[in-house]
Order: structure tokens, then C-alpha cells, then sequence
């Protein structure tokens, strides 16, 4: 079940693109593109899965996709069997950052875009007040065309990075990519645990990483993260399962042995703590989903 890598821009020759999709059912694969993407279901409902996470969507889900973020929508199975009535249709935004040149990402006034684009690296949900705004954005925008509509979708952009109606959809381990500045006195220990998840890790060797002793360490890690250390490790180790879930056919056992899991049950327990379901059943999901 391999992720396919791709790229939306060259194919549709524009960095900033609006696309109104109405087929029998959502073709795509599970996959990923520098483009970020906005979408919003008109018609149909399934199961999507974005990054490490499976769950339903349906008439009215919108959800924003950073880059290089794998994703699926798939349908449920009425959809292949030839309905008349159902539909899949939906609207689509892609977005390329590379529009703007870095310049623009360093100037004070797309500081909220910037933020914006670099949180979406975990996909999110969008809800409420600002899903009716947008929503209604794009349908007037697909009247429009060249640059008022690139002027629209600018202004959804800025809407989105300002609002607090976002849930994210991923777990905080999926990427656990380095987000804070090299100054960044937990740098250190980011590196280490993508390095060591596997190993036992020690609170008295992550500490001494970071040049702190264990007490204070965990003070500093509590108030950057909100979280304690063992939650951030066993998210990350989750997240490593996901993957290995999706891209082997390893056992549940050889992946929780190399996700620094001791025991099966240990880490079945924790993975349903983390993701809302088991190793088999994720696996199981997802295998149905993109063999479709």
C-alpha cells in the first residue's frame, strides 16, 4: 500500500487553482503533492483518510491539507455499484506557497499566513462560522474567473489563517518535524527521539540531552508542548506504526517490537488511546479503503 507521489500544479499549469469535481465516485489514490488543498463535499460520504488518521466524512466536510501530506476520500461502497442518484462531487482548492517569493513569508503582515500554512502540515478540520463563510466564498468564486477568482482565493486564505474554527486531524507524532527555531533548547531532544523511538528512552537521558536536570526538564517540556514526555514519545511511536501499518505487512507484533514496544498489549492499548481504534482494525481500514 504504497503513498503516490505526485504533483498538481505542472498538470493544471497554475500555482493557484479552484476545480469543481462531480463524478460517480472520488477516483483518486492515496497520495501526496507540495500543493496544499482545500476541499469541501457538496455530495457523497465515506471514509478519508489523512495522514495517520481514518474516519467518516459526508455532505458538508471541509478539511485543509498541508503539503506533502498523504490523503484519500473514498467512497462507500453504494458508490461503485452503479446508483444513479449518488454523486461525488466537491470543491477544490490547490495552492502552491511557492506563488509568493520567501520574501514574502519573512514580511510581519503574513505572519498569520505563514503560521497558518505551517499548522496545516497536520491537516485540519474546519468548523462553524467560518465553514459557512468559506463554503459560500467558493461557491460565488466559481462564477468568477482569472483574477478576481485568484483575488478570492487569497481572501479565503487570510479567513482561514485567522480563524479559530480548526480542529487538527492528525496526531501530534505523524510528522514530528522540528517547529521550533534552532535556538530552541528541545531541538536536541526532537532529533533524538526520531532517532531512538525504537529504544528505550530514559527520562534521565532525554533530560541530560537537554542539558537540564529531570525535574526541570519536564517543567520546560510541559509548558512547550502541553504534554508530558511520555505522551509526545508514544505519539511519535504511534505515528512510525501508522506508517509501517499502511507501508509493510509486518506483523502487529514485529511493529510494536519496532516502535520500542515491549508487548502487543501494551501497545494495543496505546495505539486505540492515540488513534480511537486498534492496530489490526486501522490496518484493516485502510486496506479496504485503498484496495478499492
Amino acid at each position: 500500500m504504497k503513498v503516490l507521489q505526485t504533483e498538481i500544479s505542472p498538470r493544471i499549469n497554475s500555482f493557484l487553482s479552484l476545480i469543481e469535481r462531480d463524478d460517480a465516485f472520488f477516483k483518486a489514490p492515496f497520495h501526496f503533492h507540495p500543493e496544499m488543498e482545500l476541499v469541501y463535499i457538496l455530495e457523497s460520504f465515506g471514509k478519508r483518510i489523512i495522514g495517520d488518521n481514518i474516519e467518516p466524512f459526508g455532505v458538508g466536510d471541509m478539511v485543509f491539507i498541508g503539503s506533502n501530506l498523504p490523503h484519500l476520500w473514498m467512497n462507500d461502497e453504494i458508490f461503485y455499484n452503479g446508483v444513479p442518484d449518488l454523486k461525488a462531487k466537491a470543491i477544490v482548492f490547490y495552492f502552491n506557497k511557492n506563488i509568493f517569493s520567501p520574501a514574502f513569508y519573512e514580511m510581519k503582515e503574513a505572519f498569520r499566513m505563514n503560521e497558518f500554512f505551517q499548522n496545516a502540515e497536520k491537516g485540519m478540520r474546519i468548523h462553524g462560522e467560518t465553514k459557512e463563510m468559506v463554503a459560500e466564498k467558493f461557491k460565488c468564486l466559481l462564477q468568477k474567473k482569472d483574477f478576481e477568482k485568484m483575488v478570492g482565493l487569497l481572501e479565503i486564505l487570510h479567513v482561514l489563517s485567522l480563524s479559530k474554527d480548526i480542529s487538527f486531524i492528525t496526531s501530534d507524532g505523524y510528522h514530528a518535524q522540528l517547529k521550533h527555531a534552532e535556538t530552541d533548547r528541545l531541538c536536541s531532544v526532537y532529533r533524538y527521539v526520531q532517532d531512538h523511538f525504537k529504544e528505550n528512552i530514559s527520562l534521565g537521558t532525554i533530560a541530560n540531552i537537554s542539558n537540564l536536570t529531570p525535574q526541570s526538564f519536564c517543567r520546560l517540556f510541559k509548558k512547550r508542548t502541553g504534554k508530558n514526555f511520555v505522551e509526545y514519545l508514544n505519539e511519535v511511536r504511534v505515528a512510525a506504526a501508522c506508517k509501517y501499518l499502511l507501508d509493510t505487512d509486518w506483523s502487529i507484533s514485529e511493529i510494536a517490537y519496532n516502535c520500542g514496544y515491549k508487548t502487543v498489549s501494551n501497545f494495543n492499548k496505546l495505539f486505540k488511546s492515540i488513534t480511537g481504534t486498534s492496530p489490526k482494525i486501522y490496518r484493516t481500514s485502510a486496506d479496504v479503503l485503498i484496495s478499492n
